[in-house]
């Protein structure tokens, strides 16, 4: 190997684990001790290995890097300085309010794909990053992906339960793409990781799952170097294990419990800054692996959806959304779709046979799902995931990083609500309404029927955030003509009058169950009453809501959900000082049986409905 280029290899850790110490020693805060372990790996990826352009850090011709322990953000960001891609000064404001480079990344910043700092997250997004390189290379040229995904691990986060789920969905997949380094640096926040400095069970364990292991010092830049350039050569994913020291030529903070989260010492940081700088030699060098790339420009064509049912029929807004998906891919080539192992009933399998190059199972693994949808749309794929709705409830945390990596997700979550019947409630998605209601910036749909469902997914599938789309396992019945539009934020008022004495508001399998206790009352009692479809839960389409609240003044909801965030809190927070809301709901405990009884147990069909009714009528 060059001399030179080992020099200054060495000489940039040295350079990144002084920014690193200056930056969290101005911030008062920040994770110094972790950066300063994986100085060595950083400096060989940054400066020698990963083709990049540093001054279009999100273009798609750039190598992936994921820094799954997003506690090191800082020396992740030295290295952008050091690259040219950021200004050096910019890293004194690490933390700060106005400042991009906050405490664990998120695509504030150019070259950050993905937010990490809840860890055990960066594998799956990096498994998804190799996916697309692999994808966009076929597409193009028929051949093997040029490109590389590197993530770099922390060892504390080995002991998650979605690291082994990517590194299993990696190695089915044989993603020779891939790279993972391991800073097993033996410390974690409050005590010693669970196997500390035992490479073996490491080794072990990474081979169990199909993976090639290359063990090395962390801290010999030459070793760093062959294990990268042997990784390029296998035909499955590397797990680079890198015996590390965390606050490696840190003074009384390297190897020693107790400093993770903290600036150095205060009284020791100048010494240990002045020894660093010491380590530094001069060299003319200058690295190699830097690209021109093109700008990154993502584009999405907006999808538009025909449908062609006959009302009165019936048909399952879960077969809809799986019909919906083979014209999305129609008309985007660059859509994906991943199945929890439940395409036959999430109806993924229809685009799985239509476009099986584009189709990838996960298994039974949600969190792993979530993390790779993020890492196919970051590099600029359509990415779309269904399951049960109830078995989405375990990637919530995933989801919930998506939406700070600025993520554009299509989620549909099948089977929801007692609806479902015999398989009890270990299959009802009953949560999920308040689960994707409470992440930022998503949007949540809950279609009646397969006109609705179908334009809805597309509706879903334009928006540039996370979409979820709420579907049913039974056959319901076609209300809508194809004609039909239907738009976030918005609701259909179904029956309405001058004289309507109250408002039932629906959503999903209710809203046949609403508009039929309304005709059967009209009948019964000879009154009127207002029905709305509020299809769109997340935005609510409050000023049709707030109407109906001045006009008749009670409104009745329904719905296939538990009562804690669903559309009954929906909307009475929409119509709140403009009417009485009397919400019905899941309120007794599940189980098995047949939908009809379910929902008449629960008080959520039209029985149930009409009793609430003539209860409220009968006071008047």
């Amino acid at each position: 190997m060059q001399s030179n280029m080992i020099t200054f290899l060495k000489n940039m850790a040295h350079q990144l684990r002084i920014h690193s110490i200056q930056m969290t020693s101005a911030a008062e805060s920040g994770h110094p001790t972790s950066c300063m372990s994986a100085a060595e790996i950083m400096s060989v990826l940054f400066f020698h290995k990963m083709k990049y352009d540093p001054k279009r850090l999100n273009a798609l011709q750039n190598d992936g890097f994921v820094l799954s322990k997003g506690h090191a953000a800082p020396i992740l960001y030295a290295a952008y300085a050091e690259a040219g891609s950021i200004p050096v000064s910019d890293l004194q404001n690490l933390r700060k309010f106005d400042s991009p480079l906050e405490g664990h990344p998120v695509p504030r910043i150019a070259g950050v794909r993905a937010a990490t700092g809840s860890l055990g997250q960066g594998l799956s997004v990096g498994a998804g990053m190799a996916i697309a390189q692999q994808h966009s290379a076929q597409k193009s040229s028929n051949q093997p992906a040029s490109q590389h995904t590197y993530v770099l691990l922390g060892d504390g986060e080995m002991a998650e339960g979605s690291i082994w789920e990517a590194m299993n969905f990696a190695s089915y997949y044989r993603l020779n793409n891939l790279t993972a380094i391991l800073d097993m640096n033996r410390l974690g926040q409050s005590e010693a990781t669970m196997f500390e400095w035992n490479i073996e069970e490491y080794e072990q364990r990474a081979k169990a799952f199909g993976w090639h292991v290359i063990s090395v010092d962390g801290h010999s830049v030459d070793d760093l170097i062959q294990a990268l350039d042997k990784a390029d050569t296998l035909e499955l994913p590397v797990l680079i294990i890198a015996k590390t020291v965390k606050g490696k030529h840190g003074g009384s903070a390297e190897n020693n419990d107790g400093y993770h989260g903290k600036p150095l010492p205060s009284d020791e940081s100048a010494e240990i800054i002045e020894n660093l700088q010491g380590m530094i030699s001069p060299v003319d060098y200058q690295p190699q692996n830097f690209i021109e790339a093109e700008e990154y420009d993502p584009e999405y064509p907006e999808i538009r959806i025909d449908t062609n049912y006959s009302i009165g029929e019936k048909e399952a807004t879960r077969t809809a959304f799986g019909t919906s998906l083979v014209k999305i891919g129609d008309q985007d080539p660059n859509t994906i779709v991943l199945d929890g192992d439940v395409k036959g009933s999430s109806r993924t399998k229809f685009f799985f046979a239509q476009y099986p190059d584009r189709s990838y199972e996960t298994y039974i693994a949600e969190q792993n799902m979530i993390g790779v949808l993020v890492g196919l749309q970051s590099y600029g794929k359509r990415a779309v995931a269904a399951t049960f709705a109830a078995f989405l409830t375990r990637a919530h945390d995933q989801i919930r990083m998506a939406a700070y990596s600025d993520a554009r997700l299509l989620l549909s979550g099948s089977h929801t609500g007692v609806s479902i019947g015999s398989d009890g409630p270990s299959q009802m998605g009953l949560e999920d309404v308040a689960m994707m209601r409470s992440v930022f910036g998503s949007v949540v749909v809950s279609p009646a029927d397969a006109v609705s469902a179908e334009k809805l997914t597309a509706a879903a599938a334009n928006y540039t955030g996370i979409a979820y789309i709420r579907t049913i396992r039974g056959k319901t019945m076609i209300i809508y003509d194809n004609k039909d539009e239907f738009k976030l934020g918005g609701s259909k008022v179904l029956k309405e009058s001058q004289q309507d004495h109250a408002t039932f508001v629906a959503a999903g399998y209710t809203v046949t169950e609403a508009l039929e206790a309304a005709e059967e009352l009209e009948e019964e009692l000879g009154v009127s009453i207002r029905v709305i479809d509020c299809y769109s839960l997340k935005p609510v389409d409050t000023e049709t809501l707030e109407k109906a609240a001045r006009e008749t003044k009670v409104l009745i909801t329904a719905e296939d959900h538990y009562p804690e965030g669903g559309l009954g809190e929906i909307v009475a927070a929409a119509v709140s000082g403009h009417a009485m809301v009397y919400p019905l709901s899941v309120t007794r405990r599940p189980h098995s049986g047949s939908p009809d009884a379910l929902l008449r147990e629960q008080g959520i069909d039209k029985e149930g409905i009409k009793r609430k009714f003539k209860e409220l009528f009968s006071q008047k």
